[in-house]
């Protein structure tokens, strides 16, 4: 299992709409991001400069490479435009993180 950390960035006064979103997660999306082998998957926001901090596992690293395909990845990410960075693809910008220190 791989350990993946991430960080986005929220667009300022739309902290209460990206947790409302999540916590209304399309079950279409939970299930692709599933079968895709993702899990234990958390997000963490930085209130004071909306840095959003997503760790995740998965079982194949292959498999999250095919997610940007998916039609379900793109609604997602098309729904979630206006209120973070994006690129122009509507994927959200994401800068992967080096883990340097992990205590199992």
């Amino acid at each position: 299992m791989q350990r993946i950390a991430f960080k986005m960035k929220l667009h300022k006064g739309f902290e209460a709409e990206y947790k409302k979103r999540h916590d209304a997660l399309w079950p279409e999306l939970h299930d692709l991001l599933k079968q895709t082998g993702i899990e234990d998957y958390s997000i963490f926001l930085d209130e004071r400069n909306g840095d959003l901090f997503g760790y995740l596992c998965i079982t194949d690293d292959n498999a999250r490479d095919e997610l940007p395909k998916h039609p379900v990845m793109q609604r997602w990410w098309n729904y979630m435009k206006d209120i973070m960075e994006t690129n122009a693809d509507a994927s959200p910008v994401s800068i992967p993180l080096k883990e340097i220190f992990y205590m199992p």
